[in-house]
């Protein structure tokens, strides 16, 4: 099986920084790409970003300039690194990896538990 343990998250006044780590760790043979979700109540879940192997990203509208993602390949960890934090940012923040796993090397995706981060003043 695989585990996804999520850290960093807590409450932030605006304009503050936050930053968030999840290290995979189980029978993995590869992570093609890992990422964050987030959830605010009363919403559906989004895309905040995501970063494959090779360092292709993409970020939501909402969160360029503001948000970084990036990996360690070698701990199966990804970080998401969180800047001027606005309100509209509060939410429950997952992360989420595509494993490859098994002696076919099928793909299964994964959640961690989730963190909450909340920017309020």
């Amino acid at each position: 099986q695989v585990q996804l343990v999520e850290s960093g998250g807590g409450l932030v006044q605006p304009g503050g920084s936050l930053r968030l780590s999840c290290a995979a760790s189980g029978s993995i043979l590869s992570i093609p790409t890992m990422g964050w979700y987030r959830q605010a109540p009363g919403k559906q879940r989004e895309l905040v970003a995501i970063m494959s192997s090779d360092g292709t990203t993409n970020y939501a509208d909402s969160v360029k300039g503001r948000f970084t993602i990036s990996r360690d390949n070698a701990k199966n960890t990804v970080y998401l690194q969180m800047n001027s934090l606005k309100p509209e940012d509060t939410a429950v923040y997952y992360c989420n990896a595509r494993v490859r796993r098994g002696f076919f090397a099928a793909e299964y995706d994964y959640w961690g538990q989730g963190t909450q981060v909340t920017a309020s003043s």
